[in-house]
């Protein structure tokens, strides 16, 4: 399969999405959207994939289908996707549960985004996950090397306003993305009050924030249920 034609709203300067390696996610997460399709295949890199012409001035998000950037991925799949992406003159999307590993390697020219749906650590939701504070922790540290870095909110849980704007801060992002879910797993979601004083406390750093159109089921749910 080549290039994708982007087709979603949560990051409009994306033209394409692009994935080599596919398959089960490591991080399992109870509501991944992946898994409205049924049983996923094991995680692999399809080497007919690194045959595709990527093409030159896109803006690709690489791994869209699965985290690349697991724990358990082999470091030679990485190496070999990353060693196609560069033979292209594009820019790339990372975005990654696990954004440590992005120090491990060599990185086109990107941008760096991680999830933190909330500042607590829903066990048996995120699973395998690394918990938010750990993904806040390394992209605080990539941001301080000067990579671009964006965060996205979503599926938005509930979560502790204060310590939340702090893994925000920690990250300083040039832009957030904040969606609501839309699997059919419940999860603990916040009020409407709660997320305005989240995005108030977010434009205050002077940060962008992109309200994805599904945020307004929780918005409208709670207007109505005042």
């Amino acid at each position: 399969m080549a290039l994708n034609e982007s087709k979603g709203n949560m990051y409009e300067f994306v033209t394409h999405t692009w994935n080599a390696i596919k398959g089960q996610c490591y991080h399992d997460c109870s509501y991944c959207y992946m898994k409205r399709w049924g049983h996923l295949k094991p995680v692999r890199l399809e080497e007919k994939e690194l045959k595709n012409d990527l093409g030159t001035g896109n803006f690709i998000f690489v791994g869209s289908s699965c985290d690349m950037w697991a724990q358990n991925i082999p470091i030679s799949w990485i190496e070999k996707t990353l060693e196609h992406l560069s033979k292209f003159d594009n820019k790339y999307l990372f975005q990654s549960k696990n954004p440590e590993r992005f120090l491990e390697f060599k990185l086109p020219k990107s941008v760096l985004c991680t999830t933190i749906e909330s500042n607590i650590f829903y066990s048996e939701i995120m699973r395998k996950s690394p918990t938010p504070y750990m993904r806040a922790k390394y992209m605080q540290v990539l941001s301080k090397c000067g990579f671009q870095t964006y965060l996205t909110i979503e599926p938005i849980m509930d979560f502790t306003l204060k310590p939340m704007l702090e893994l925000i801060e920690m990250i300083s992002p040039e832009q957030i993305n904040i969606g609501a879910n839309t699997s059919n797993i419940q999860l603990p979601e916040p009020p409407k009050e709660k997320i305005l004083a989240l995005i108030a406390g977010i434009e205050a750093m002077g940060i962008i924030v992109h309200k994805k159109s599904n945020l307004k089921r929780l918005l409208n749910n709670n207007l109505k249920n005042k």
